[in-house]
């Protein structure tokens, strides 16, 4: 079966049948097999990706689904599921391969949990991994004190319809050097605000001279989820790089453990890169530690082709 290629936004059935699909692998593996990213671009008639359809025809559930974006055509991204019951037919290595004739060249490809299937599939294409995401978690007990701020910095709640086009502008610079973040734009800022899940009493902004400096932006998870209860995740943590040094980032991460713990959260998740050794150990002081790693799959950076090590120090597991 040779996966069917689809522009544009899809419509909501197909879009329901790829979240059904989702649901299931995550049932089986015990992890999500595809970030937010993918998921709110789905129907989104904005977002620069191909969907990658293997299904009989005729028949509407599917065996498998990938999402190509081309964002960054020198850098085509992929996440894919394949249903548990299809897979070792090669619907993997089928998506895979049309994903890399499209983007005429090989992508690179996100393995969720790293879990032995995917990392047997990224072997077989010649990938290697280049960089790992960390899943953090710690416990909330009770809400900690507030954080005292620098002087000439105060602390104020986002306000929808005014503070978008600031929020990105920071957002840019605080993630130059991290562009899946870095590259968020209006658009996407508008489209977590028309998710379930957004309240802008916990996204907080910190400014200087009434400039954005810095933001925090928090999210609660339903109970099942993550977890078997609810809960807290510190979304986004950014600091604009002409305030870096100034302790904002402890500040930040702890202004936004405060807003989980007061609505009765007692545990709080985080992603990182492993490789951001600044957020890693400013993470590692508030109490997180990795859980669970994610890690991306490309071509080989290296002249000799070796892989880079991207080993956590204490392997994660779920």
């Amino acid at each position: 079966m040779h996966p069917e290629q689809l522009t544009g936004p899809l419509p909501a059935a197909t879009a329901a049948r790829v979240r059904a699909l989702a649901a299931r692998a995550e049932a089986a593996d015990g992890i999500a097999p595809l970030s937010e990213e993918p998921l709110l671009r789905l129907t989104d008639p904005e977002a620069p990706v191909r969907h990658l359809l293997v299904h009989e025809p005729g028949v509407p559930e599917l065996h498998g689904y990938a999402q190509l974006a081309l964002d960054d055509e020198a850098a085509p991204l992929v996440e894919l599921v394949v249903d548990p019951p299809s897979r070792r037919h090669g619907v993997g290595r089928e998506l895979l391969a049309a994903a890399r004739r499209i983007a005429g060249r090989p992508p690179l490809v996100w393995a969720h949990g790293d879990l032995p299937a995917a990392r047997a599939l990224a072997t077989a294409a010649g990938l290697v991994p280049v960089e790992q995401l960390w899943r953090m978690r710690a416990a909330l007990a009770v809400p900690p004190p507030a954080p005292a701020l620098p002087d000439g910095v105060h602390v104020r709640a986002f306000v929808p319809g005014q503070d978008e086009d600031a929020l990105v502008r920071l957002n840019a610079r605080a993630f130059a050097d991290h562009p899946d973040q870095g590259r968020w734009t209006r658009h996407d800022v508008l489209a977590r605000e028309a998710e379930p899940w957004f309240d802008p009493a916990g996204l907080l902004l910190l400014e200087r001279a009434e400039a954005p400096v810095g933001f925090v932006w928090t999210k609660v998870h339903p109970a099942g989820d993550l977890e078997p209860g609810p809960v807290g995740e510190l979304y986004v943590v950014g600091v604009d790089p002409d305030a870096q040094g100034a302790g904002l980032g402890g500040v930040l991460t702890a202004l936004g453990l405060r807003v989980l713990a007061e609505r009765g959260l007692t545990a709080v998740v985080l992603w990182t890169s492993g490789g951001n050794t600044r957020a890693v150990r400013t993470y590692r002081r508030a109490g997180f530690e990795p859980v669970v790693a994610d890690v991306r799959y490309g071509p080989s950076p290296t002249a000799d082709g070796a892989a880079p090590d991207v080993t956590a120090p204490a392997a994660p597991s779920a």
